[in-house]
């Protein structure tokens, strides 16, 4: 769906920052809303998608256990 989206997961990528998890989540909802930028009218509803998608995200990569054993907390 998202070319431009990074596999996020250790060991993959061993060192998230929370400036990734803010990329993946925007072009994601770049792709689901259609609009790179929205305009003035949807910026706050577009920002609180962002946001929303990059929590789960970090929550998402919290819980992952790989082989095993559970994920770093980041």
């Amino acid at each position: 769906m998202c070319r431009s989206i990074k596999t996020l997961r250790p060991p993959v990528t061993p060192e998230v920052t929370d400036d990734d998890v803010r990329a993946a989540a925007l072009q994601y909802v770049r792709k689901v809303s259609g609009f790179r930028a929205p305009a003035a009218h949807n910026r706050e509803v577009f920002e609180h998608a962002v946001d929303a998608v990059a929590a789960a995200t970090q929550e998402l990569l919290n819980g992952l256990q790989i082989r095993g054993t559970a994920a770093q907390q980041r």
